[in-house]
């Protein structure tokens, strides 16, 4: 052999790195995390991701009720539940289902109106999954209002809804409607009206005064009413009491009427009370009831739905000073 054979090469030469070996090596291992890395579990066999199905919205034909009707009704894509039947999506639920309604309000009158509408979402056989109220305010005669009304959470065992209607629809004159909350009327003294409680046949709505304005505001005695039928024209025949002994002792006596001096920030409340016995004769049922604080005072109209039965009586507790 030739003695070239058995050179050995200098130990640096042996462990130097060659030129190109790490360039070469996380070359690799890019592309080895590319390739394996970034893949989706719904990719598919392209490595793409499947775009999320959008939600459906669906023209509807809908008469409507009292100038008020839903144009659209949109829908998140259903998913499969365990048992498989449809549902919103998992992860709309808990949260907001989705589910809206366009709708649209004519006003057909001839002053502008303030709208409260009362809509529902159903499902395929017709019972209702969620309700939902919108106020459309200063509807002017001949006009349209447009908006959309969100039927919001719903439980995760709620059967898919497939449509939507109007429920109930009530009107107002703009000028004599509630104030928005928060808002503050130029007159400085908000007027509203509360759901009302019932037991046992007895009816008791709650009427509620606000000083929103700057200067003190001063009642004495009940606030004054007139029974307003769907037309928002008197109801006759039945007789407003001074108070609700008449009515019931089971809610203890009225406090006399008084002087109630607001300061700004303070409110006063009052009540209406009655029973909705039916016996001979024709029930009366009272829509709409315009309220005035005092003698002078701007009307408000609110919508308690008085069902007042055949007793023709309603007893209106005095104004009180709030939180005594």
């Amino acid at each position: 052999m030739s003695r070239l054979a058995f050179r050995r090469r200098p130990a640096l030469a042996a462990t130097a790195p060659l030129p190109v070996a790490l360039p070469v090596s996380l070359a690799a291992i890019a592309l080895l995390l590319t390739a394996c890395g970034t893949e989706r579990p719904d990719a598919g066999h392209s490595g793409a991701s499947t775009p999320a199905p959008s939600a459906s919205t669906t023209r509807v034909d809908d008469p409507g009720k009292d100038g008020v009707r839903i144009t659209s009704l949109t829908l998140p894509p259903a998913s499969p539940s365990p048992a498989g039947s449809p549902f919103p999506s998992a992860d709309r639920l808990g949260s907001d289902s989705g589910i809206s309604a366009a709708y649209e309000v004519t006003n057909h009158g001839a002053e502008a109106l303030t709208y409260t509408i009362v809509f529902t979402f159903m499902s395929g056989d017709g019972g209702a999954m969620a309700n939902q109220t919108a106020t459309v305010r200063d509807v002017g005669p001949g006009k349209t209002a447009r908006g959309t009304v969100r039927a919001g959470a719903l439980p995760p065992t709620t059967p898919q809804v497939t449509q939507a209607k109007v429920l109930e629809v009530t009107k107002v004159p703009a000028g004599e409607a509630p104030a928005e909350a928060g808002a503050c009327p130029a007159s400085g003294i908000r007027v509203s009206a509360d759901q009302g409680d019932a037991a046992m046949g007895l009816r008791v709505v709650g009427l509620r005064l606000d000083n929103c304005g700057t200067r003190p505001y001063t009642v004495k005695g009940y606030p004054l009413l007139e029974l307003l039928d769907e037309d928002r024209e008197p109801v006759d025949g039945i007789e407003i009491l001074d108070g609700s002994g008449e009515i019931t002792t089971g809610a203890g006596p009225d406090e006399p009427p008084r002087h109630i001096a607001l300061a700004p920030g303070e409110s006063a409340t009052a009540g209406l009370v009655w029973r909705n016995t039916t016996e001979s004769g024709t029930p009366v049922n009272v829509p709409h009831v315009r309220v005035r604080a005092k003698a002078g005072a701007a009307p408000v109209t609110v919508t308690p739905k008085l069902d007042l039965g055949t007793t023709g009586k309603l007893g209106v507790r005095p104004w009180e000073k709030a939180g005594r």
